[in-house]
């Protein structure tokens, strides 16, 4: 098996490569990775320019990687997939095609699905324009399904890393639970105990994420603009990998993203204190995602560092401690 080849750049916690995913997912052992998260890009109508396959042949395409993914997986390793909707083409009913993939990983693949998740983004503009905008016959599309698939019926996950902070009625229930309280059997069949009344740090989240994707001024986005170049245009929210990090890892356990772009995942992972490893085929979204790893650097050092990762010959970069050495 052919080792991976010498990264972008380096971080404390991880390595960035770039490259065709299909070549790199087969030089990293069998069994080694805990977390496969990705968001690839969709299977839209139009074309973007960061690239996506066309409907037609998208399930076929997006399960070439999937097999790899499955080989790659430790055993109790979860692989997380994010999709967004798509409509037909000149109509205005939806594709099957995220339901299709999951169908497919399942029945074919071999994988499991441990869970389905939502990600509901309040902040995303109104489309497809035709049915929403302009004929006004359908609803803005803000909802992404996210598939949680794993090699075994039991991967490893731990609820308790991601409770989250108790509603206020609730916090009135736990400080006082016998004034409002009374345990007994509901309508429903369902046995409330005495234990529903104890505090458990937080409670249990919904498989509906809330999470806005209205980034506009961070860091990265900053210092894409004082190196003259475009951000990625197809960012998700590092609260979304982040969520999946915390439930499903551990420290030091190692997380990859195989359609990595800007790099939103490595970034979860690094603040999580979990080792990553990073894919992707465009030179130059890989090289801005660097900039994510440096903390208050001059316009004149932000400037080398993305010229000098874009560079031919010169990309290895190490970023380490919130310093950076070209190696």
């Amino acid at each position: 098996m052919k080792r991976l080849p010498t990264p972008l750049y380096i971080t404390k916690y991880g390595k960035a490569y770039v490259g065709d995913s299909l070549e790199l997912l087969d030089m990293v052992p069998k069994d080694f990775v805990n977390l496969v998260i990705t968001s690839p890009p969709f299977a839209l109508q139009r074309q973007k320019e960061y690239g996506n396959e066309s409907q037609g042949r998208y399930i076929d395409w997006l399960a070439c990687f999937a097999e790899k993914v499955k080989r790659v997986l430790k055993e109790n390793g979860s692989f997380v997939l994010d999709l967004g909707g798509a409509y037909q083409k000149g109509q205005p009913t939806r594709s099957l095609y995220n339901y299709k993939i999951l169908i497919k990983f399942c029945e074919e693949l071999g994988f499991h699905l441990a869970e389905e998740f939502f990600w509901f983004n309040p902040s995303k503009l109104p489309s497809p324009i035709e049915w929403v905008n302009k004929r006004k016959i359908r609803v803005k599309d803000a909802v992404n399904t996210i598939w949680w698939f794993s090699k075994t019926e039991y991967p490893k996950a731990d609820v308790k890393k991601v409770l989250v902070p108790y509603s206020e009625r609730m916090k009135i229930l736990l400080k006082n639970s016998e004034k409002y309280y009374t345990p007994k059997e509901r309508p429903s069949g369902h046995d409330i105990s005495k234990g529903f009344a104890n505090g458990n740090e937080g409670a249990i989240p919904p498989n509906l994420l809330q999470i806005p994707n209205s980034e506009s001024n961070s860091q990265y986005l900053r210092y894409c603009k004082i190196a003259g170049v475009k951000g990625h245009p197809a960012r998700f929210p590092k609260q979304l990998p982040e969520f999946f990090i915390k439930f499903l890892t551990e420290p030091k356990d190692l997380v990859l993203d195989f359609f990595a772009g800007s790099n939103t995942t490595g970034e979860a992972a690094e603040n999580l204190g979990r080792s990553w490893i990073a894919f992707e085929k465009d030179l130059a979204y890989l090289a801005t995602s660097a900039l994510r790893f440096l903390e208050n650097r001059a316009d004149k050092e932000v400037k080398t560092i993305y010229e000098k990762l874009t560079t031919q010959g010169i990309r290895n970069l190490e970023i380490k401690k919130k310093q950076f050495t070209f190696i």
